[in-house]
């Protein structure tokens, strides 16, 4: 081997950095975080798709007791990290309880949904892949002011129109709505 060989090296499978991306740190009590309810759930966006280039989102999640989705599915990868409390999770008709410290993933177009019948608030984070879900939440949620906001109450006519708008946007959002 010459020198010249011992020297080189090869050309990188791994694309040049891209230097119009950022560091995000994000604190989930910042206020320059967007935050929305959604059927009584506080969601705070911590890590957007615009940052991650599409790649995935992060959401902080806070879930009262008696909430939780509809069953519904989507055309991603969805996976909770409980971090307080306790949730039954419903996979594919099946049913059990999930505490704090556990991970549940979520593979694509797998019926799914979640409800809190623990008596306390659930604190967990959620991570879509890829991103998108996010939006999905910012366009159809109320907007809140901090992570522990109470939910609004929205009235009848208001409530009306996010059900509606929902059911609009499924579709773009690569999710749909199923029956138990």
């Amino acid at each position: 081997m010459n020198n010249e060989q011992a020297t080189s090296r090869p050309t990188s499978p791994i694309p040049a950095d891209d230097l119009n991306r950022q560091l995000t740190v994000a604190d989930a009590d910042g206020e320059e975080l967007q935050r929305v309810s959604i059927v009584g759930n506080n969601y705070t966006i911590l890590v957007s798709g615009a940052q991650t280039a599409g790649r995935y989102c992060l959401i902080d999640m806070l879930v009262p007791d008696g909430g939780g989705p509809p069953p519904h599915r989507h055309d991603f990868e969805e996976m909770f990290t409980l971090l307080e409390g306790e949730l039954e999770f419903t996979f594919r008709g099946k049913t059990q309880t999930v505490r704090a410290g556990s991970t549940v993933n979520i593979p694509a177009n797998a019926p799914h949904v979640f409800k809190n019948k623990s008596g306390k608030t659930v604190h967990m984070l959620c991570m879509c892949t890829p991103a998108g879900q996010e939006e999905l939440f910012l366009a159809v949620g109320f907007p809140i002011d901090s992570r522990t906001s109470p939910p609004p109450k929205p009235t009848p006519e208001e409530q009306a129109e996010k059900v509606k708008l929902l059911a609009a946007l499924l579709p773009k959002y690569r999710t749909e709505m199923v029956t138990a």
